[in-house]
């Protein structure tokens, strides 16, 4: 499935992601590639394959239970930047 380069250059940006001209070519052909074997897939007909997930087996989950929690300083203290009782991270959003 072809996709166009103004498609990859979105992507790419909301990837927040810098990308030269050769990149950018490179990730199109890549994706279209995932979509051309994304598109085979969905011609496969599938109607009398029986569902595997989680067939013959129960849903075990974990009591609901109220426990003790990390102290602040045992949380931090192998943070590489903390102030104030939080972690702090680079920014990823622009704004």
């Amino acid at each position: 499935m072809p996709i166009d380069e103004r498609e990859v250059r979105h992507i790419a940006q909301l990837a927040l992601l810098d990308l030269d001209a050769q990149a950018l070519e490179r990730l199109r052909r890549e994706l279209g590639s995932i979509l051309d074997y994304v598109a085979l897939l969905d011609q496969l007909d599938v109607d009398d394959v029986p569902p595997t997930r989680g067939a013959g087996t129960e849903r075990r989950l974990r009591d609901d239970t109220e426990s003790t929690s990390l102290a602040v300083a045992e949380a931090l203290c192998n943070a590489p930047d903390s102030a104030e009782d939080h972690f702090r991270v680079p920014r990823v959003i622009k704004g």
